[in-house]
């Protein structure tokens, strides 16, 4: 592995430096990288154990193993066996929230959901409880967590899937997940790398028969390290087994087949030992792909027009090329090495690794349409239930991450109530279904119009065995009196004449659909939800309004004199409705703190998602993303554009009260030598070591000031500042939280660590991290708008 010493700046320069025009609009192609290769630092013994065996495999059986194709088992993916070195095969499975296509298995919270926790721990324990049960049907690949997209577009259909967009916050939900997932023996995969920050033609479409190239994400050099790259890094440096290649093309370039991204960034300068998994038919070629990064094709088949097709971009055109000399054998081997590697490292090689449910086929053909019987199979056996008691970890993740945005009037929580109105078509049962795959026909795309939103559609989504509705909580809850009208456009008509006498306290239930494939078409809640609150809060002067959606939406409606209380509840898995009314009756004091920005119009975002019609939707070259905005996305845009949002990124109420008690202490506790990391400096996963060196520490007294127990997020931000600092660094960028839970009177103190990264930009000459002269701002308090204490701190 390269290590960056001075005699490889100009060279890195040369092979970089092209992302560096991308912030003006031109585009380019990028130049080849070669592939390195791995040497399973970190998997020392499984490493060599990899290289020990594939030294004795045909190149036949090097070749099975990167090439996959659709089992007899029902997973989204195989890699074949090689019996005769102990590999049983990959089985590869959908997604993020728990097994999308199997029986008995558990829904969880969406990763905007996670995020909005603030919880290391409990980040850390939903990938735990998550991998338990990939591990426990038998598959060895989780496909997730997802750091792409980000949320570059507030709109953007697969937000949901991921965690936020501050870097530093993904990174650390990145690497929290990641750790989880691997403690239970099964391969987590860091997706979508990189720059897949919408759906609308993120894979290239077909227009009239005419095939159109995907959009084309033009990122600059300084804002893919300092904020897309960032949270890979940190999945990397968490040992993440595989990384998926995206859909999209990347400055000109399919992700696939970028070597610039897969041998230049991930492999070279952050040091990756693991493999490159291709998204689903996200492979545009074979040997280019290979020779820019990519390890493992998926599913196999070019196309999904017949998936159990033979024909594929790698397996016999691989072997063909490395016998005609046109692929390097020692590029296959290398392939090989890194799948290899994580299978032995994570024993999945040995005994006690499940193997595949055989229910697991069932719920696939049954999912999309086969008859089980007519294709010769048996009865179905019955499925492994491995959820264990995960429904209670998903009652406390669902309720950790509601966000209290408003509650006055007391209105919060709900004590002696005995006429209660349920008002919204989120409260009940989903009328539909349990599994939110598809979606309705239609213009807008919406899906699943009644019922309780629990996780978002597409391959990201979940088959729960059951959805518990908050309708059904409340009744389990309480024996008060509930009326209820659950047909948004009844209530938007007005007549609310039925509901007599007037409740004491009105719910109204909204949601917001997202899915993959497609992005969301409006900010606002869906269904007529600005007049389903002006309805109800009309006739209710006591009205609280709760939102399950998947990411940012405007409330025209949050100052409504009778809208005593807001909860964003996001997506909370199966247990949607204890999570919510755990919170409404003060069982669980909500602790959650919004992981994006809340605009108080749309048009406080000014980021279009790219949407060509018209005779110029068939020219390839009009699908361009500029990300012109640089770095300048989500509160980094409302900072810069002194704009006031409705609730600022971080923001979160409690049913207490906390504050900062005493001033912020900055101590410098490493030694800086130069501006620059040490190059000597073997590269590491995650990069060069010396940038997670701790050079600063800021400590704080935090105090809950309030009459009851309670949790919050003590956050830590840094400001730049200085005559070298870079045009277009945001004002403030987040390095630090701490959820912390305190009784009342209680107070504890916090230490932030800042590292050598933490506090450097991105240097697109010197191709290197820079700690700029001068001094920089710390600034410490309970969300990006809300800081009680700063203190500025000499760097160079």
């Amino acid at each position: 592995m390269l290590s960056l010493n001075s005699g490889m700046y100009s060279l890195l320069a040369h092979i970089f430096l092209g992302f560096a025009t991308a912030a003006d609009g031109t585009h380019y192609t990028s130049p080849f990288v070669p592939p390195p290769n791995a040497e399973g630092i970190g998997w020392d013994a499984a490493f060599a154990r990899a290289e020990r065996l594939v030294s004795n495999l045909t190149l036949e059986q090097k070749v099975s193993l990167v090439t996959g194709f659709y089992g007899p088992g029902g997973c989204n993916g195989n890699i074949a066996a090689v019996e005769s070195i102990g590999f049983r095969g990959l089985c590869l499975q959908d997604g993020p929230v728990g097994i999308r296509l199997a029986d008995l298995t558990s829904t969880f919270p969406a990763g905007l959901t996670a995020a909005a926790t603030w919880d290391r721990t409990l980040l850390y324990d939903r990938g735990r409880a998550i991998g338990s049960e990939f591990r426990g049907k038998g598959a060895n690949v989780m496909l997730g967590p997802s750091a792409g997209p980000m949320g570059r577009h507030p709109l953007g259909g697969r937000n949901w899937e991921g965690f936020s967009p501050d870097p530093y916050l993904t990174g650390v939900a990145m690497s929290a997940s990641i750790q989880g997932i691997q403690h239970e023996g099964v391969q987590a995969c860091a997706k979508h790398f990189i720059g897949n920050e919408q759906e609308t033609n993120r894979g290239g479409v077909n227009v009239d028969g005419k095939a159109v190239d995907a959009i084309s994400s033009n990122i600059d050099d300084r804002t893919m390290h300092e904020l897309y790259l960032w949270p890979f890094a940190d999945a990397v440096k968490s040992g993440v087994a595989n990384v998926m290649c995206s859909y999209n093309r990347v400055n000109q370039t399919y992700s696939c087949e970028n070597s610039k991204l897969l041998n230049g960034l991930l492999k070279t300068e952050l040091g990756f030992q693991g493999y490159v998994v291709s998204d689903w038919y996200a492979t545009h070629s074979g040997m280019k792909a290979i020779e820019a990064g990519l390890d493992m094709n998926m599913p196999g088949p070019i196309t999904d027009a017949d998936p159990m097709a033979l024909t594929s971009y790698f397996g016999k055109n691989t072997t063909a090329a490395v016998r005609n000399g046109s692929l390097p054998l020692t590029r296959v081997n290398d392939m090989a090495h890194r799948i290899l590697t994580p299978y032995f490292y994570l024993q999945q090689d040995k005994d006690d690794f499940p193997t595949v449910d055989p229910s697991t086929i069932y719920v696939l053909l049954q999912t999309y349409g086969y008859s089980p019987e007519l294709i010769g199979l048996p009865p179905a056996p019955p499925a492994r239930d491995v959820r264990s008691d995960h429904k209670s970890f998903i009652r406390k993740m669902g309720a950790a991450g509601v966000v209290l945005l408003k509650n006055t009037n007391g209105a919060l929580p709900l004590r002696n109530v005995s006429n209660i109105g349920v008002f919204g078509n989120g409260a009940g049962d989903p009328s539909e279904g349990l599994y939110f795959e598809g979606t309705k026909a239609g213009s807008t795309g919406l899906g699943f119009e009644y019922g309780t939103l629990s996780v978002g559609g597409g391959s990201g989504t979940g088959r729960s065995t059951y959805i518990l509705s908050p309708l059904q909580a409340l009744r389990e809850r309480t024996n008060a009196r509930i009326q209820l009208i659950l047909n948004n456009e009844f209530i938007a008509g007005g007549d609310l004449s039925s509901i007599f006498p007037i409740p004491e306290v009105c719910l109204v239930f909204l949601k917001t659909w997202a899915s993959e494939g497609y992005d969301r078409s409006e900010f606002e809640n869906n269904w007529n939800s600005t007049a389903v609150v002006n309805t109800v809060a009309a006739k209710c002067p006591n009205t609280i309004v709760i939102t399950h959606s998947g990411g940012v939406n405007t409330m025209p409606w949050a100052s409504n004199p009778n809208v005593n209380a807001i909860l964003a509840a996001h997506y909370p898995g199966q247990e949607s409705g204890n999570s919510i009314v755990d919170i409404l009756y003060g069982e669980v004091n909500p602790s959650g703190h919004l992981p994006y920005t809340i605009p108080k119009n749309e048009s406080d975002y000014d980021i279009p998602i790219v949407n060509i019609t018209g005779d110029a939707a068939t020219d390839s070259s009009a699908w361009q993303s500029d990300f012109t905005e640089g770095q300048l996305i989500d509160y980094r845009h409302f900072d810069a554009k002194n704009i006031t949002p409705l609730y600022e990124f971080g923001f979160g109420l409690s049913y207490t009260t906390f504050d900062i008690t005493g001033p912020l202490e900055i101590n410098k506790v490493g030694s800086i030598n130069s501006s620059f990391p040490d190059p000597t400096r073997k590269i590491v996963p995650g990069g060069n070591p010396d940038l997670y060196t701790t050079l600063f520490e800021a400590k704080v007294n935090v105090t809950n000031t309030g009459n009851l127990t309670g949790a919050t997020v003590v956050q830590s931000y840094l400001s730049l500042q200085g005559t070298d600092v870079p045009a277009g660094t945001p004002v403030r960028v987040l390095r630090g939280f701490e959820k912390l839970a305190l009784n009342p009177g209680g107070w504890a103190v916090i230490n932030f660590p800042l590292t050598r990264r933490d506090v450097s930009y991105w240097n697109v000459e010197r191709q290197d991290w820079q700690i700029p002269r001068g001094q920089a701002t710390v600034s410490v308090g309970f969300s990006s708008r809300d800081l009680r204490v700063m203190e500025r701190v000499g760097l160079m």
